[in-house]
């Protein structure tokens, strides 16, 4: 029984080096935020989340207009007022304004072609839209 918990203690001493390892090498921007906005912020990015696999499940059953309709009020310009954006932009730095903007945009320029009918161009600006996502969390962290 002894060895049993020796050997278990050792493999949770050795999940948390790794992950302490892993945590070191986390080489993104530290964005510091007041834990009111830093709140906001991670809310406002699974409400992103959730808008984006809301429109994949409506270009899976083929209703552009529905995704079009729900990318421009949760993620395109028109969104902009909804997230506090203004706001909140004060906090980052220039290079995570400019994905956020980005991805408003990408988000709009979607909505605009998903109301066209035509599945594979809005898909293809859909993809815009993940890759300021994916841009930015690859070069920013918050706490």
């Amino acid at each position: 029984m002894k060895k049993k918990t020796t050997g278990l203690l050792l493999c949770l001493l050795l999940l948390c080096v790794v992950r302490a390892s892993f945590a070191n090498d986390d080489n993104r921007q530290l964005v510091q935020l007041p834990d009111k906005m830093q709140q906001h912020m991670l809310t406002n990015m699974r409400d992103h989340l959730h808008a984006i696999n809301g429109i994949l499940f409506h270009l899976a059953n083929n209703e552009l207009d529905a995704a079009a309709q729900l990318a421009e009020q949760n993620l395109g310009m028109s969104s902009l007022a909804l997230h506090s954006a203004e706001h909140m932009a004060k906090f980052m730095p220039e290079g995570m304004r400019r994905a956020g903007t980005a991805m408003h945009k990408a988000a709009s320029r979607f909505a605009l072609t998903a109301q066209e009918g035509e599945l594979q161009p809005a898909v293809k600006l859909l993809a815009e839209v993940t890759k300021t996502c994916v841009s930015c969390h690859a070069a920013y962290r918050i706490r």
